[in-house]
């Protein structure tokens, strides 16, 4: 490679540069990029900080396109919330924007409401929390043996917690709906739809549903299966209710 020189005074000093650092802006800048081509506002609700780093990698690509593209605006809210939980926000906000709300309308409302989106549920399987660290060896092991089922909830940083147990897969579900009453509270009436995601249990979801629909009288549920990311932690028969409530 041939170097070039300057004369500065009686030295000749060598024309140096430094090539512009470029970082890669990774899968979800891409997307962004794709949809920005068209569009130029985004608001990316990302998956709980408390349980992913999505929401840094979602915020610095955001950074870096929109300093790129200074006609566009992207925010990138961290939900606090996972699976279905995600999906109920994300369902309200997109309700929100249909309604003719701006996206600055909608994000003030993700941010404000994200800490009422409840999440709580049961797994049947107690290896699969001692797997993912939640629970001890010998807590699944003396649980599995006396058919114990922990209640878990994500609380508000966003972390997945055990908050109680009960014996019995039937109690277990009966515990969830007493949750929901207890935490729902004067948001009773913003849910005009309730979410229900299953590890592979449609049975356990549809008792789910029942017993939401016979004690609150509630008629609008989506039922799904559990993402496969939480499913590993959680395993076949996890069954998890989501709906708006006064705290978690």
């Amino acid at each position: 490679m041939k170097i070039e020189y300057t004369k500065v005074g009686d030295y000749y000093l060598p024309n140096l540069y430094y090539q512009e650092e470029t970082r890669p802006i990774g899968y979800w800048g891409m997307l962004r990029n794709e949809y920005l081509k068209e569009n130029k506002e985004i608001l990316c609700i990302a998956f709980s900080s408390g349980l992913s780093g999505t929401y840094n990698s979602m915020r610095i690509a955001a950074d870096e396109i929109m300093e790129e593209q200074p006609d566009c605006k992207i925010i990138v809210i961290d939900s606090l919330c996972a699976s279905l939980g995600e999906g109920l926000l994300v369902h309200k906000a997109v309700t929100l924007r249909d309604q003719g709300k701006s996206m600055e309308e909608v994000a003030e409302w993700v941010k404000n409401n994200r800490l009422h989106l409840v999440h709580v549920f049961t797994v049947d399987d107690l290896y699969h929390l001692y797997r993912g660290g939640r629970v001890s060896k010998a807590t699944a092991f003396v649980g599995t043996l006396a058919g114990i089922k922990p209640k878990l909830h994500v609380d508000n940083d966003g972390h997945l917690i055990v908050i109680g147990k009960v014996r019995g897969r039937k109690k277990s579900l009966h515990a969830l709906v007493d949750y929901m009453e207890e935490k729902m509270g004067s948001y009773r009436d913003q849910n005009d739809i309730v979410f229900i995601s299953h590890g592979d249990d449609l049975p356990a979801a549809e008792l789910g549903r029942d017993l939401v629909k016979a004690r609150f009288g509630m008629d609008s549920f989506l039922i799904n299966y559990v993402g496969p990311t939480i499913g590993s932690h959680s395993g076949p028969g996890t069954l998890a209710l989501f709906f708006m409530g006064e705290e978690r």
